[in-house]
């Protein structure tokens, strides 16, 4: 308001007016550049120095609260983890097992931070090939997941508005168009090719591998090493690495000539049975402690002898210690 016997029409006031209303203007423009800061800070990773987190599950006289997957999820730097071949694939099945059945259960904040892990896998695919199958098998069952959220919506609890989720499902299919249009260059190289080994050298890489595309794919690239793959011995040993005994018997194939189709038998198997897995590099759980994190950065364990309360944390296990 004008002051006592101060005209509000007077050039003075005018100016006033006009730097009241400049400031006001300054001011909301520097919170939506810190905003803005915060978010393109966020987008990437939720940064924690610490690379564990305490698991509670209940309340006690010393802790408060309980950790949700949310959390374990912002704090154990996934974003740096699929940098690490040895825990590419580790990432990967966590995202995957989290979009079949445990995505509502995340947080705002935690739901932008797993597509944004998401969003650094894709590209990662795209620039370097590396495991594709992998990744379209994750949004697979992601866009089958975000479907039916988005069909029942109203049915079941969505964090965040309805056309975010929209705009991801769109993402995702987008994503997917662009794997399977991928094309892997053949490398061009005067060196020493897989085709220039020894026999018994290739054979062996092919049983190193524990998943059966991969064989398959692997197979496909020269006549040898078709022939290898298609060995019943390698299909033997890839069966009995993943499957008991006693599973074999409840679905035997034979073939024509009598004997059993180990490589059907194998496909046939894990439509009923889960696989083994494998990964390089796993999170670790101190049963001492209660914390979970990643080997080589560690935690604060005050145990006598901390490698005998490590225990390794499969994906599943992982969403298991979230259940309450």
């Amino acid at each position: 308001m004008p002051f006592l016997g101060q005209d509000w029409r007077s050039p003075g006031w005018n100016h006033k007016i006009k730097n009241l209303f400049v400031g006001d203007v300054c001011e909301v423009a520097a919170k939506k550049r810190k905003k803005d800061l915060l978010n393109n800070n966020t987008k990437s990773q939720f940064f924690f120095k610490e690379k564990w987190i305490y698991v509670q599950k209940e309340s006690t006289r010393e802790r408060h609260g309980y950790c949700t997957l949310g959390e374990a999820f912002n704090r154990l730097d996934f974003s740096s983890a699929i940098q690490d071949i040895r825990r590419f694939n580790y990432v990967v099945k966590l995202l995957q097992l989290i979009a079949k059945s445990q995505l509502t259960s995340l947080s705002g904040a935690a739901q932008k931070n797993y597509f944004n892990v998401l969003e650094k896998i894709v590209r990662k695919v795209l620039e370097d090939q590396y495991n594709p199958r992998l990744i379209k098998e994750l949004l697979e069952d992601l866009s089958s997941t975000l479907c039916i959220l988005i069909r029942e919506v109203g049915k079941c609890v969505l964090v965040g508005n309805i056309n975010i989720w929209v705009c991801r499902l769109e993402t995702i299919l987008n994503w997917q168009e662009q794997l399977n249009n991928l094309q892997i260059p053949k490398q061009i190289t005067g060196g020493v090719t897989l085709s220039d080994l020894p026999l018994h050298m290739q054979n062996n890489i092919l049983y190193k591998f524990s998943d059966g595309w991969d064989i398959i794919n692997l197979g496909q690239t020269t006549p040898t090493l078709h022939m290898l793959s298609e060995d019943r011995q390698l299909w033997k040993k890839l069966c009995q690495f993943h499957f008991a005994e006693k599973q074999f018997c409840r679905h035997l194939i034979l073939s024509e000539k009598g004997h059993v189709d180990w490589k059907l038998m194998y496909f046939t198997l894990q439509k009923y049975y889960p696989k083994k897995e494998q990964y390089g590099d796993t999170l670790q759980f101190c049963r001492h402690c209660s914390i979970l994190f990643w080997k080589d950065s560690g935690h604060p364990c005050t145990a006598n002898d901390p490698d005998s309360c490590f225990t390794p944390v499969s994906p599943q296990h992982f969403i298991d210690l979230f259940k309450f």
